[in-house]
């Protein structure tokens, strides 16, 4: 195929994915697809990422650089804390908290419990506007990563898709320099249309991240509404990317605007680990999430990926910060005896046909010949250590420490290059 449309997806996961993304960049740049993608879909912690490259006119070292000096010092978490909106949000608590206290010596102290009933009540009920910590978010984005960009402000070769998701309609919100919006509402008799040109890129990164529990919903201003009288009848509440689709694959995967005729998912989720005892409802909660979120992973993959072969028939290069490299080529040869390699992939390996009729007969044959092919003898394979490191970092805001950041782009490189070589051999 010449000059198939190359599409990367950059999954979420706060700090850790954005500089395990960089990794999965990096190799792109060696094998010289980075100039060459045509659509970047991005999720939550990948959308970091994702939006400073495309707003960068930097030479990708300098990119890279950059964005490790940022990764490895810029607390997002702790600045918004500190900040006027966080401080603000402090004195009502202590307001309250020490009101309830000096009632305890007082001849009713049974007042205690009614201000402090008040005192949650207040919360629960104008949480989003005692706390609004996604604006403070998303002004530490625009100053560190964005640079005050606007989605119209996006001149790249490539168009950059930022996923979240819109709990109204329980669909994808997408925001790109083309369009914005959500497709449940183009469905309307009155169809739903929103500008995107001036839409704030820190805005749509921060609606990409947007975890439920820990930050406030992102709504959409009046102003960006082509019919203004629409307002007051759709309200989108746009949330993480994540909980609708965590990789960002489905829309450059499946037929729209944005389907590409090759794909490469960059996974910065890492093995759901097992875990010991359940002490209280907020940890069964959490890991009731997980279980959640990895169902909806797992049923993505096999839509997305294992049943390309009767669907799209496209190439599609997965990786992810779980898998060892050790395991890509075994991988592949229990693909090929699956019969979930494309014809146009085997014959650009130039596979014997011997071995493609007996894949387990011929395994080492198989294994021998691929790690030719690829070079896999040349690869920076990550170490035991520095997997295990990569593999530890939590999935917030909180500065990296370079060593992490190293370990973590190591195997995103690493595996880049291994999937692609193997999955996506016609772009090499």
């Amino acid at each position: 195929m010449e000059n198939p449309r190359i599409g990367v997806s950059l999954s979420g996961g706060g700090y850790r994915a954005a500089a395990f993304h960089l990794g999965t960049l990096q190799a792109l740049d060696k094998l010289h697809i980075l100039p060459r993608i045509g659509v970047l879909s991005t999720i939550s912690g990948g959308s970091i990422t994702g939006a400073a490259y495309a707003k960068s006119d930097k030479s990708w070292p300098d990119f890279q650089k950059e964005m490790t000096d940022l990764i490895s010092t810029k607390n997002l978490i702790r600045s918004a804390l500190l900040s006027f909106t966080g401080l603000k949000t402090a004195v009502f608590f202590c307001a309250f908290l020490g009101f309830a206290f000096w009632l305890l010596y007082t001849p009713n102290p049974w007042i205690f419990l009614v201000v402090i009933f008040i005192m949650v009540w207040l919360f629960l009920r104008f949480q989003f506007q005692i706390f609004p910590i996604s604006k403070e978010i998303e002004k530490l984005y625009a100053r560190y990563f964005t640079k005050n960009s606007t989605l119209g402000e996006l001149k790249n070769n490539f168009e950059l898709v930022i996923g979240s998701t819109n709990l109204q309609t329980a669909r994808p919100f997408i925001f790109s320099c083309n369009f914005m919006g959500d497709s449940a509402y183009e469905f309307y008799d009155d169809p739903v249309l929103f500008n995107p040109l001036q839409f704030p890129l820190a805005r749509a990164v921060m609606a990409s991240s947007c975890v439920p529990f820990a930050f406030s919903p992102v709504s959409i201003d009046k102003s960006f509404f082509k019919n203004k009288d629409q307002f007051s009848l759709i309200q989108p509440v746009i949330v993480d990317g994540g909980v609708y689709d965590n990789q960002g694959i489905h829309k450059i995967e499946h037929t729209g605007r944005y389907a590409c005729d090759v794909v490469i998912a960059s996974d910065a989720g890492n093995k759901i680990s097992f875990s010991g005892k359940y002490q209280n409802m907020f940890q069964i909660a959490i890991r009731s999430m997980e279980v959640f979120m990895t169902r909806i992973k797992n049923a993505q993959l096999v839509d997305d990926v294992y049943n390309n072969i009767n669907l799209g028939k496209k190439e599609v290069a997965y990786l992810s910060l779980g898998w060892n490299a050790e395991d890509s080529i075994p991988g592949f040869i229990k693909n090929l005896q699956q019969g979930n390699i494309l014809s146009s992939v085997i014959a650009a390996h130039e596979l014997k046909p011997e071995w493609i009729m007996s894949p387990a007969i011929f395994t080492d044959a198989i294994t021998e010949h691929l790690k030719l092919r690829i070079n896999y003898n040349q690869l920076d394979i990550p170490s035991k250590a520095e997997l295990d490191l990569a593999r530890k970092v939590g999935t917030n805001l909180t500065p990296l420490s370079r060593e992490e950041i190293a370990a973590l782009v190591k195997q995103a490189t690493c595996m880049t290059e291994l999937q692609v070589k193997l999955y996506c051999p016609s772009i090499i």
